[in-house]
């Protein structure tokens, strides 16, 4: 049995944010444009499990309005560090990150898929657990906010698979981890 992949696939603006200081992903509707989901069915075609962090989780609920659109569609763990009963089709996970995501990938199933934040996505790349990054450059500068890539991790080498651009301007960039 080969063993499941986890993929990053995440949007962030050219210099580097996933949102702003104070959570705001309003900014992300620039690149909407109709019949055009940039590759989401694609991609999610071979996933089944989803995993994101909790302030994460928290804001795709206030965007929802309560509800939390991955629950419907795949098993999702929101990574906390509080212990929490589940909830909206959500296990919350408050242990060990990288003997989680080990026992994912030992398991059964389809693409592992991590949708961020920030915190998440380091504790990941210091466990060289991130098979792929799938990253969205949005066409707008935030100045400020919260980054996708933090720092504090030993280097990683990829190899850069073709970009993509889309007519918004967006460009997909596609790295396999070595």
């Amino acid at each position: 049995m080969e063993e499941r992949k986890l993929k990053l696939y995440i949007s962030m603006s050219v210099d580097g944010f996933i949102a702003t200081k104070d959570d705001d992903l309003s900014w992300l509707s620039i690149a909407e444009k109709e019949g055009e989901d940039y590759g989401y069915a694609a991609f999610t075609k071979d996933v089944d499990t989803y995993i994101v962090g909790r302030r994460t989780y928290e804001v795709v609920l206030k965007l929802c309005e309560g509800k939390f659109p991955p629950a419907e569609k795949f098993d999702c763990y929101v990574i906390s560090r509080e212990e929490r009963a589940p909830e909206n089709g959500v296990q919350f996970y408050n242990g060990d990150l990288e003997k989680l995501v080990y026992e994912l990938k030992q398991r059964p199933g389809g693409t592992i898929y991590c949708d961020g934040g920030g915190a998440i996505v380091k504790l990941l790349m210091a466990k060289s657990l991130i098979d792929e990054y799938i990253i969205f450059m949005m066409p707008t500068m935030l100045g400020d906010g919260i980054r996708l890539f933090q720092g504090g991790v030993k280097p990683i080498g990829l190899k850069a698979l073709e970009p993509k651009f889309f007519e918004a301007g967006v460009v997909r960039l596609h790295y396999v981890n070595q």
